[in-house]
């Protein structure tokens, strides 16, 4: 089985030397679950539509993430374009290979007008998961409860421009996604296929 991350900078791991596909990597590695990462820095999701034959469509993936948002939230993407191209993309993937898809969103700003300007993007990503029965990732939730749990301060988690997380946010973002990843595969107790299971409306 082979999972493929598709996204911007923080799916890219900017700034930091171990990123959330890094920690799913080695969390799958010994379970016959390949993790590939082909995301840029700085790109948007327009990147994502202009690159998908050689970025996407060659991998053939089993399962697909496709983490857009916050490069397209502060590149004068509009939210309509965003969502286009997020529709886009699924549907190019559908025509080929047909894998499970998974939309997460990304984390928590504490400056009120970024968080604003994100969560413009974060709603288009839950309306795309609804529309077309993709499974969302609301990493921004886990991530909200994770500073309860912790008793930490959003700064604890992320760079200095706010807009990208550090290590140990990216173990957040990992632990958000692996949990929801895991929901949806099914591991064999006994050597065997590897599978995914239905997708669940609601």
């Amino acid at each position: 089985m082979k999972i493929l991350i598709r996204g911007g900078s923080i799916a890219a791991g900017l700034g930091v030397h171990r990123g959330y596909p890094d920690i799913l990597k080695e969390h799958y590695k010994d379970r016959g679950i390949k993790v590939k990462n082909r995301s840029g820095a700085g790109e948007t999701s327009f990147d994502g539509v202009e690159t998908y034959f050689s970025h996407i469509g060659p991998e053939r993936p089993d399962i697909l993430i496709i983490h857009f948002g916050v490069d397209d939230a502060f590149s004068a993407v509009y939210r309509s374009e965003f969502k286009e191209n997020m529709v886009r993309m699924i549907g190019l993937a559908r025509s080929e290979s047909g894998p499970r898809i998974f939309l997460p969103t990304s984390h928590l700003f504490e400056n009120r007008y970024e968080m604003e300007a994100v969560e413009i993007f974060y709603r288009a990503i839950r309306e795309v998961c609804a529309d077309l029965e993709c499974i969302l990732i609301p990493v921004h939730t886990f991530w909200a409860g994770q500073l309860v749990e912790r008793g930490i301060k959003n700064s604890d988690l992320v760079r200095s421009d706010s807009r990208h997380p550090n290590e140990k946010g990216h173990e957040i973002f990992a632990e958000a996604i692996r949990r929801s990843l895991d929901g949806y595969i099914d591991f064999p107790k006994k050597q065997g296929r590897i599978a995914i299971r239905p997708f669940r409306s609601g």
